[in-house]
């Protein structure tokens, strides 16, 4: 893939303007010309509205029954039919959507996660010990892919042989437009044999299959894991149905592990570009802030789309009902009237005012806490063992305007000694 460059003016509904990564200066320049963006769609959509400054954003987000998620969270419009064939809690509103919240949120709670913290720091150490032995390697997939899916497998109770292959699926599913991780793109062919899947993918029938094999008991799960905890809780509270654990299933697979791989990516990116944040850490006064800062930096949810269901007004523009609403988490992180200097990473900037996690309404993100700690043990696990990066070359990104993601990093690590 050849990537675009930005001049300012890049067409924000085309997944190839951002191949070579978020085209930040056609976002700034929105945030100060037209920050409430009427937005043509390239492939003859109908077209969504684009609010890239923070405030509009939380404005939004806080305001479910004016800008409701019950229409679907991406910009593909979608029939009745496959909206509730494919639809998961995070495409609903209340009261709907706090059934399943409430069944998940012990899980992922700051008080559970806390406790997960000896077993990341025990996978953080085996993960980096084991890339630190080659003299260059990948550092998306030797380091950044592995806590995640390593601890998706131990939260949810899977089997170990099995998660390479579930996160190549779950890659598929949200990367639907990335020829590195599907075969389907979505964008380049006709994709309707698939319109009942989640994304549209060929990849959610075979998740399809390994989900419901886990629910007649042929996969054998940790009984102990969250997934038999569900079963068991919606087998009395009947919150899911079959389809809808399946597209549970698939959620928890492509969100759980690829959000928190590219902020670790991304983290990883900026310390080797920037060898004083890895001493910055040592110095250990920034390790309340820094993980925020670099989820704040990598928005690896770009946007969320919103359905209005009444006419309204936002910045001076005539929003109407039935109008797609696109809130671009990226541009807001990157907001020059929250943030001062929003393009530098400075690990002890309050970033908590950041909306990578989509705050400031229902749907904040369910595995933030997990995706703080799995961040901040992974760099002090570093910070402990490496000197300096050395980026061999530039790093490959994701194509697509929905999720951003470092692919491919090569690094060379110098080990402290």
């Amino acid at each position: 893939m050849t990537a675009v460059v930005d001049d300012g003016n890049l067409d924000i509904s085309n997944h190839d303007s951002f191949a070579g990564g978020v085209p930040h200066k056609t976002f700034e320049r929105l945030r100060r010309e037209d920050p409430v963006h009427w937005t043509p769609e390239h492939d003859g959509g109908r077209g969504f509205w684009s609010l890239t400054r923070r405030a509009d954003i939380l404005a939004a987000n806080g305001n479910n029954k004016v800008f409701s998620s019950a229409q679907g969270i991406r910009i593909e419009d979608q029939s009745h039919e496959e909206y509730m064939a494919r639809r998961t809690f995070q495409e609903t509103d209340p009261p709907e959507h706090r059934l399943t919240r409430k069944m998940l949120n012990p899980a992922f709670s700051k008080v559970a996660v806390a406790s997960y913290e000896e077993m990341i720091t025990e996978l953080a150490v085996d993960i980096v010990d084991k890339a630190l032995t080659l003299d260059e390697f990948d550092g998306v997939e030797q380091i950044a892919k592995q806590l995640p899916m390593l601890m998706l497998g131990r939260i949810l109770g899977l089997p170990r042989e099995d998660l390479d292959w579930l996160v190549s699926k779950g890659d598929a599913l949200i990367g639907n437009t990335d020829p590195d991780f599907a075969q389907v793109l979505v964008d380049k062919v006709d994709t309707s044999e698939y319109r009942l899947m989640p994304f549209r993918s060929p990849a959610g029938v075979e998740l399809y299959d390994y989900a419901e094999a886990i629910m007649k008991g042929e996969k054998a799960i940790d009984p102990d894991g969250l997934l038999r905890k569900i079963l068991d809780q919606n087998e009395a509270d009947a919150v899911m149905d079959e389809r809808g654990f399946k597209n549970f299933f698939c959620l928890l697979v492509a969100a759980g592990n690829d959000t928190t791989r590219y902020s670790i990516a991304m983290a990883l990116y900026q310390l080797a570009k920037n060898p004083a944040l890895l001493a910055q850490l040592r110095e250990g006064e920034v390790w309340n802030t820094a993980a925020d800062e670099f989820i704040r930096v990598a928005s690896p949810t770009m946007h969320f789309r919103r359905t209005a269901t009444e006419d309204v007004e936002m910045g001076g523009k005539h929003i109407k009902k039935g109008d797609k609403v696109l809130l671009w988490f990226v541009s807001g992180n990157r907001d020059e009237e929250v943030f001062e200097d929003p393009f530098a990473v400075k690990l002890d900037r309050v970033a908590t005012n950041h909306v990578a996690f989509g705050q400031g309404g229902v749907h904040v993100c369910l595995g933030m806490w997990l995706a703080r700690m799995e961040l901040k043990v992974l760099l002090k696990v570093l910070a402990d063992k490496v000197e300096k990066f050395d980026l061999l070359s530039e790093p490959t990104w994701t194509r697509s305007n929905f999720i951003c993601g470092v692919k491919k990093l090569p690094l060379r690590a110098h080990l402290r000694t």
